[in-house]
């Protein structure tokens, strides 16, 4: 089973839609017993909570399930466990590096260098900046894309 691990900053927004995203993509293509998906954040303040209602909000309007998504922190653990560890921006990335410290088993990259037009971008935070919809458009796109590149790299 190949598994999969968004990360951002607080597990509340960026990260939690990503998985709910790629849960339901996922799903749509009958491989829920060949992929896993989860999320995490690089701090703890949100552990244990629900995304954040812009989150919500944007997940319902698109149909997306988000009922069993629950915020926690990044553990070292996960850097040896997933075979894909994607950060939302260059600051998550940073701390992912260096929680795995060269120890991971599997891929750790940016999530927007999977759209090829955006490589190198980070996702902006919509808990800053507002703009669930924006960020629900870039996510969705990224998912697509790695979802793609997953079921012809781990051939699923």
């Amino acid at each position: 089973m190949v598994s999969v691990l968004f990360v951002c900053l607080g597990n509340i927004c960026r990260s939690p839609m990503a998985e709910a995203i790629f849960r339901h993509k996922v799903k749509e293509q009958g491989l829920e017993d060949k992929i896993r998906v989860d999320s995490a954040g690089t701090g703890s303040w949100h552990v244990g909570k629900p995304p954040h209602e812009g989150t919500q909000k944007i997940l319902t309007e698109h149909q997306i399930d988000f009922s069993d998504v629950i915020a926690r922190q990044l553990q070292e653990t996960d850097t040896e466990t997933f075979d894909y560890i994607i950060g939302m921006d260059s600051n998550n990335m940073d701390v992912i590096k260096e929680l795995a410290q060269g120890r991971q088993t599997g891929t750790i990259a940016k999530f927007l260098d999977y759209v090829p037009e955006k490589r190198g971008g980070d996702v902006p935070d919509p808990y800053f900046t507002g703009n669930f919809e924006e960020v629900y458009h870039l996510i969705n796109e990224g998912c697509e894309r790695l979802l793609t590149h997953i079921r012809e790299k781990e051939n699923v």
